[in-house]
């Protein structure tokens, strides 16, 4: 941009040096002076514009938007309102689903490159596995909002936006332990390449530390739904007796939860991470096996990330990260949040 700039004003010294000569000669025609003219005030425009786009004012910005899986209703709600804010201020979202595929995310990012974007909203495929991408984008000058989920270096993004994972972990393992102080078998479906999935089980696990409970089983269910009930209905047939299976979202403990219901279980307490109305509405069900959910808030994350990303390109500070409040949502106080949305 820089050298655009410097072109265009050395283009517009040479201009007005011939305009200036033409109106010291007499024997110049008129029309060819008026014509230097023009071309001259539109070299100026265009040297306005470039500096005006060069400090950050630019009239509209393009973006780009990349979740780890779009069909998560998490991810649904949280894009739909990134949209609504950038759209309502008049800006452009180009918007991408990898489907959790790494690789697939990194050449759907080398893409929104090739198209323009000027900052993009950013969220993991895979932690180290999205660092490619990341090489791209900081060499193409693209500021990056991460959000949700955190990359693996932060070095590279301008700013991190997501709920306190460890407590959303943390409050279902403090509430296990309430229902059962006994302790017993327990089974923790996680997602180890997701590291906001990462910190609630370490959230949970801590919670439960030395209150007798026996994890047997811990298994890679990659934050989905179908992949949840399928390990979860191996798992059943080996450990039966557990009293309690931890998921890494709502949508792995719904999974959970139908490979308990398959197996006709009444006793096992399922804990999921998101607060998403399906959960909810299993909450209000006094016969579902689902015992809470860490509940974050998906509108909550998009807002705030659209802020920081609008503070940013202005040219004002921001913090390394910011945090979202996240907080237990059981039956007993399930009716506070409803079930028909996100909180």
């Amino acid at each position: 941009m820089l050298k655009k700039i410097i072109g265009i004003m050395l283009t517009l010294v040479l201009v007005i040096g011939v305009v200036g000569g033409c109106s010291n000669s007499e024997n110049e025609v008129t029309d060819n002076a008026g014509s230097a003219d023009d071309v001259g005030s539109e070299m100026v425009e265009e040297a306005q514009d470039a500096v005006k786009e060069s400090s950050g004012d630019k009239e509209s910005y393009k973006f780009g938007y990349t979740c780890m899986d779009g069909t998560n209703p998490f991810f649904v709600i949280l894009e739909e309102t990134i949209r609504n804010e950038v759209e309502a201020n008049g800006d452009e979202l180009i918007a991408t689903d990898p489907a959790n595929d790494v690789m697939l995310q990194i050449t759907q990012i080398e893409d929104m490159i090739t198209q323009g974007i000027d900052a993009i909203f950013l969220n993991p495929a895979e932690a180290e596995g999205i660092l490619p991408a990341l090489d791209m984008l900081k060499e193409a000058g693209i500021p990056i909002i991460n959000f949700d989920t955190e990359v693996a270096d932060l070095s590279y993004v301008d700013s991190y936006v997501g709920s306190d994972n460890y407590n959303a972990g943390f409050v279902c393992g403090e509430d296990l332990v309430s229902k059962y102080p006994e302790g017993g078998d327990i089974i923790i479906l996680d997602s180890p390449t997701m590291n906001s999935i990462t910190d609630r089980t370490n959230g949970f696990v801590d919670a439960i530390e030395g209150k007798n409970f026996n994890v047997v089983a811990q298994q890679d269910a990659k934050g989905n739904l179908e992949v949840s009930m399928g390990i979860t209905e191996d798992l059943l047939q080996a450990h039966g007796d557990v009293v309690a299976i931890f998921g890494g979202n709502d949508p792995t403990a719904l999974g959970a939860l139908a490979a308990t219901n398959a197996a006709g279980m009444s006793e096992c307490l399922i804990y999921g991470v998101d607060g998403s109305p399906d959960i909810k509405a299993e909450l209000t069900n006094p016969d579902s096996l689902i015992a809470g959910t860490g509940a974050q808030s998906p509108i909550g994350i998009a807002e705030k990330s659209v802020e920081v990303m609008y503070q940013y390109l202005s040219g004002d500070s921001v913090e390394d990260r910011y945090p979202v409040e996240t907080f237990l949502i059981t039956s007993e106080n399930v009716e506070e949040f409803g079930t028909d949305g996100w909180q």
